[in-house]
């Protein structure tokens, strides 16, 4: 089994930043792949970004040159630094562990205020 933990979620002003961390402990080693997804009200989840252990990563359209996912082995922890925040980024923000079987984080809220 894999825990995933996310934090850093928050109200911010729209143009701000913030840093979501999400935390992997347990079976670790089994995770090929890790990612952000978030879903707004009314809306489905959608993928973020995401990294693969090589190094990979990924970005949808909308925050593509806003948005860095990154990763520290050391810690097992995955990042991801938001900038330029805008109101439509408004949402539960996940963090997804892909291997073998499929792990999720319990949310953390990001609310951009305009």
């Amino acid at each position: 089994q894999v825990q995933l933990v996310e934090s850093g979620g928050g109200l911010v002003q729209a143009g701000g930043s913030l840093r979501l961390s999400c935390a992997a402990s347990g079976v670790i080693f089994s995770i090929r792949k890790m990612g952000w997804y978030r879903q707004a009200p009314g809306k489905q989840r959608e993928l973020v970004a995401d990294i693969t252990n090589g190094g990979s990563t990924n970005y949808a359209d909308s925050v593509k040159g806003r948005f860095t996912i990154s990763r520290d082995g050391a810690k097992n922890t995955v990042y991801l630094q938001m900038n330029s925040l805008k109101p439509d980024d408004t949402a539960v923000y996940y963090c997804r562990g892909r291997g073998p079987n499929d792990y999720w984080g319990q949310g953390t809220q990001v609310t951009v205020s305009s």
